[in-house]
């Protein structure tokens, strides 16, 4: 496998807003088959996604598809601008700090300081929420069948990719976070009745 080829052909399957917003870089040295940096404010765009071709090319076309499209959907989807309440909070909390700065008023800074902080670390688990990491994998099953797979076959391949790709990087086990997940994944594939309850996805 070329990484050159493997980049564009990757490029082009992604989603618009994938293309705008993330950078498919190879990263030899990484344990890691795939690896998301996580953005932060600042950073809207050239969002990467750190690729071990080594280990890629060991993943079937398929499996490499869909754990790439679930990639840019979880790296497209934390939007740290959008209008909600925490981002609304974090905004007030900082405006306040600076504004209580320039007034030297030490009680102001703390209590406007500790709401920004309050917010962001809100924001900071909902982006890394088992509901969110969920919704990114049904989003993900979603944009497969807009690219020709069957909702079942897209939902296998991405089963099948995770799994690969942990005995890959030699671990001895999926994360509690991946075993719910590819629980989710089987009930899609029609490989399991049981899928995730909802007080599992609001934990």
């Amino acid at each position: 496998m070329i990484p050159d080829v493997e980049i564009r052909r990757l490029k082009e399957l992604m989603p618009a807003s994938g293309r705008m917003y993330c950078q498919i870089v190879s990263k030899p040295q990484q344990a890691k088959v795939i690896e998301l940096e996580f953005p932060l404010p600042w950073k809207r765009e050239n969002r990467p996604i750190a690729i071990n071709f080594d280990l890629w090319r060991q993943l079937k076309a398929a499996e490499r598809d869909l754990l790439l499209l679930r990639s840019s959907v979880w790296l497209t989807g934390v939007q740290w601008f959008k209008p909600d309440i925490y981002q609304g909070l974090a905004a007030i909390g900082l405006v306040g700090t600076i504004a209580e700065l320039t007034q030297g008023d030490v009680t102001g800074v703390v209590v406007a300081g500790g709401l920004s902080a309050i917010a962001l670390r809100q924001l900071w688990r909902g982006f890394r929420s088992m509901k969110r990491e969920i919704e990114v994998d049904e989003q993900a099953l979603g944009l497969a069948t807009r690219r020709g797979y069957s909702e079942t076959e897209a939902a296998e391949h991405l089963l099948s990719g995770i799994e690969s790709a942990a005995k890959l990087e030699r671990r001895s086990s999926l994360t509690f976070n991946e075993l719910i997940r590819t629980q989710n994944l089987r009930g899609f594939a029609n490989l399991s009745a049981v899928r995730v309850p909802d007080r599992v996805r609001e934990e």
